[in-house]
């Protein structure tokens, strides 16, 4: 008769979240991948966001439908907050991520918007006089220390837009570390699912909304059918499905260990970009990368 030690069968209920965790940080990174291929053929910021919001919206409506089963009607402020949570955490940081995608590299990018718990928690130090400890503060240095070796590797290729792509991917990443802070008690209020239906769908309108404002409608037919196909695949298998993924996961695993198991993320974007996109691989993008990964483990770790 074999025994089973209570660690093994632990590990084994732990598998599909883990696998989900990095299913899910794997197909986000995917996002930056496709966008830089649509701007192979020659298309902007603005039209890429639309088509991806235009096929994610009825995604997210069934969404927030589905989580909203049962649940009290949103109340006024319910749905202030959920407006301004939309056009800060998904169309604002969603429009300046793929402006900033126009100048720098996908790794780049990630490693950017990797910053986001650093973010958060000096957001929380100056918004809300949140106490910051030395291992926190030694945290985020590391990991600003990273994205400025990798900055730097890259400038040498892009030159002078480099720095306005780091800028705007900055820009990205402190728009959706705003919707973090502010987010909390809506989450508990409406529930998590729920919130990120509803805040998406709002994004999407102000993305479909704004391209009616900048663009011609007619200038859609003249994209290429590749840069539907490209945006199709980036609304369901780099937005709607990674929500899911991550929110099953943090179900099965808890959010600490969802959050350790997609540090794999920027890894992923790294070899996609040298496999699909050629982008070079150097050692300043190791380093930086390597630096970031300390920083935010270090900033996960327990005390």
């Amino acid at each position: 008769m074999s025994a089973t030690s209570p660690g093994t069968g632990t590990q084994q209920r732990q598998w599909p979240g883990l696998l989900l965790a990095a299913g899910g940080a794997t197909a986000f990174s995917g996002k930056a991948i496709i966008v830089k291929l649509a701007y192979r053929y020659g298309t902007d910021a603005v039209t890429v966001i639309m088509l991806r919001m235009l096929f994610a919206l009825p995604l997210f409506l069934l969404l927030a439908a589905w989580a909203g089963r049962g649940r009290p009607a949103l109340t006024r402020r319910d749905w202030r907050a959920v407006v301004l949570l939309g056009f800060s955490g998904y169309y604002l940081a969603s429009y300046l991520d793929f402006l900033g995608l126009q100048y720098v590299s996908a790794s780049l990018e990630r490693l950017v918007l990797y910053l986001n718990p650093t973010l958060v928690l000096l957001l929380g130090w100056l918004l809300f006089g949140r106490r910051t400890n030395r291992r926190q503060w030694v945290a985020m240095g590391v990991s600003y220390a990273g994205v400025l070796v990798a900055f730097g590797q890259e400038a040498q290729f892009a030159g002078t837009q480099a720095g306005l792509g780091l800028l705007l991917v900055l820009g990205s990443a402190l728009s959706y570390a705003l919707y973090l802070t502010y987010s909390g008690e809506e989450v508990r209020r409406l529930g998590a699912l729920r919130l990120t239906g509803l805040a998406t769908s709002v994004a999407c309108v102000l993305c479909i909304a704004q391209y009616l404002l900048l663009r011609p409608v007619g200038a859609l037919a003249d994209l290429a059918p590749a840069v539907w196909w490209l945006s199709l695949l980036n609304a369901t298998a780099c937005t709607f499905a990674p929500v899911l993924m991550v929110m099953m996961a943090i179900e099965r695993i808890g959010p600490g260990a969802a959050a350790q198991t997609g540090m794999i993320g920027p890894m992923s974007t790294i070899a996609m970009g040298v496999l699909i996109l050629d982008e070079p691989i150097t050692p300043g993008v190791v380093m930086g990368t390597v630096l970031v990964l300390a920083g935010v483990a270090l900033l996960n770790r327990r005390r």
